[in-house]
């Protein structure tokens, strides 16, 4: 064959394949074969870093291990052998990269469903999500996260819905499908002051027999009550770790992950059928999308307490199976090599905000002082004359409700300037096809098998609790 005709052929091989529907959904439930389960579990507890890169995993592992000499609870537990590992393929039934509302019902459902929607079909059909058949068996079932309790992840464990977007709707889908769990943000889908239609979804919550709580002193308060409980604790996501670290009204005032996992698990641990709960560290995606480096490091450190809190109760439990991952990679970042590394990745050991918290207090009326000022104290490095104009630059003019707008400020460009003093670097703003991590630990756990689609851990936790539909 001439040269020229083998790369001819093979393009039109390669634009075949890129249109294939066999690369994304053809076998997600016959292709893979569960092993033999040698002990049923009574719990799970499924816990999700949403949007983790390896780099995330990595920079969150190298953080507390030049902070405390010791690794993450999950790094921990892959070097001394506990977890079962596998590699995860995160693929859509439309595109080799998904988003969450797919990503979490390939697991809820147990079916890939086109970017956007939750457990629904391209041709409409339902797919019952996981959580209603584990209720059906008389398990208690819940979720927490730091997003929205209506954001996709939570919500493709428990309902269908043609679009992750319809959030006020899928707030009352929680109502009738009465789990006994769910905490995180998204208020104003819940308030009659917020919403639209002004209904009030707290209401009808409190009269089905719900503690409806708000802030972390009511959540203790009902720690230790039989009734089911909702807990909206911020208007949309909660606070990034890194910022509630350092604001004592937000400490006290708003639940971390890990607190909010130790409650979900106190409340349904008798339950003599058992319990399935999801745990979501929602705001790691957020902070990969925003390249925001401190806000992505320290919420992954923070979804690690909630995997030792969740961990530490299945090593006692010797009932419970954990399985930990993430719904798809984001935006690739790392450390990189330069001559003061591992001294730039240092400062995020004293940084006080994100890069979020950065992007908020910008002002078209800030001076070059002020912004080298605000940086300086609260990340500690100090921006170039050259570096604080771009910043400068960039917001003069926009109004304040422009100042608001996620997509009018300057994320990408700030991380770009901050890689200079840190050494981390983003290549993207977007998700990837990253293949991903996966690990489990506990009954069940022999299930998971080295590579697997993201469809297959659906079945794998019907099969570890003895269900076969």
């Amino acid at each position: 064959m001439k040269r020229r005709d083998f790369f001819r052929n093979s393009s039109l091989t390669a634009a075949g394949l890129a249109l294939s529907p066999m690369l994304f959904s053809a076998d997600d439930n016959t292709s893979l074969l569960l092993a033999d389960l040698k002990d049923e579990a009574k719990n799970i507890i499924f816990l999700v870093s949403d949007g983790m890169s390896i780099g995330t995993l990595t920079m969150a592992d190298l953080h507390l291990k030049t902070t405390t000499g010791k690794h993450t609870t999950w790094v921990e537990n892959y070097k001394n052998g506990r977890f079962k590992r596998a590699m995860m393929d995160t693929a859509s039934a439309d595109s080799l990269v998904t988003d969450s509302a797919a990503g979490g019902s390939a697991w809820g459902g147990g079916v890939r469903v086109p970017n956007g929607a939750l457990n629904v079909g391209a041709n409409g059909e339902f797919h019952k999500p996981i959580l209603q058949k584990f209720k059906d068996e008389g398990k208690k079932v819940g979720c927490v996260t730091t997003v929205p309790i209506t954001h996709a992840t939570p919500a493709s464990f428990c309902v269908n819905n043609e679009s992750r977007s319809n959030q006020p709707e899928i707030a009352e889908q929680y109502l009738k499908l009465k789990f006994d769990v769910m905490m995180g943000g998204g208020d104003q889908y819940f308030s009659s002051t917020k919403r639209s239609d002004k209904k009030d979804v707290y209401g009808n919550f409190v009269s089905a027999g719900y503690d409806v709580v708000k802030t972390k002193a009511q959540l203790n308060a009902v720690s230790n009550s039989n009734s089911p409980i909702l807990g909206v604790f911020a208007d949309d996501p909660l606070p990034y770790t890194i910022d509630q670290n350092s604001d004592a009204k937000l400490q006290n005032s708003v639940p971390t992950l890990s607190e909010m996992t130790a409650v979900a698990i106190n409340k349904m641990k008798n339950n003599p059928k058992g319990f399935v709960l999801q745990v979501e560290g929602g705001k790691v995606d957020w902070a990969a999308h925003a390249n925001d480096a401190p806000g992505l490091i320290y919420d992954q450190v923070e979804f690690d307490k909630a995997l030792k809190v969740a961990l530490d109760f299945a090593i006692e439990d010797k009932n419970t199976l954990i399985i930990v991952t993430t719904d798809h990679g984001n935006a690739n970042p790392g450390l990189f090599k330069g001559k003061k590394a591992d001294e730039n990745f240092a400062r995020f050991q004293t940084m006080k905000k994100s890069n979020t918290w950065v992007m908020q207090n910008l002002h078209s009326y800030l001076s070059p002082n002020s912004l080298t000022e605000m940086i300086e104290y609260n990340q500690g490095f100090v921006i170039s004359k050259e570096e604080t104009k771009i910043i400068l630059d960039h917001v003069s003019g926009l109004n304040e409700e422009e100042l608001q707008d996620y997509n009018k400020m300057p994320y990408e460009k700030y991380a770009q300037i901050q890689k200079h003093y840190t050494n981390v670097g983003f290549g993207d703003m977007n998700h990837s096809a990253d293949f991903v991590e996966c690990a489990a630990f506990g009954p069940g756990s022999e299930l998971l098998t080295p590579f697997i689609k993201n469809t297959y851990l659906h079945n794998m936790m019907l099969k570890s609790v003895g269900i076969t539909n």
